[in-house]
């Protein structure tokens, strides 16, 4: 298991936190997520042989969110 702590634009609030935390924790392979608003980031504690930087950046531009 790996860490991962992925820079997202436009979380401002609750809902963005929770909404983020969702998408990612469906994914397989992913332990955890925590979501820092004040930071603007989302540090992720995954699998790498079942799931990807590419997939977890997907899922988080799906919830309308940009990520540097």
């Amino acid at each position: 298991m790996i860490e991962q702590t992925i820079d997202v634009k436009g979380m401002s609030c609750d809902h963005c936190k929770r909404a983020v935390e969702a998408a990612l924790i469906e994914l397989d392979g992913v332990k955890r997520v925590e979501v820092d608003l004040t930071e603007g980031t989302v540090t992720v504690s995954f699998t790498p042989e079942q799931t990807s930087i590419t997939q977890m950046v997907a899922a988080i531009e799906g919830q309308g969110y940009d990520v540097n």
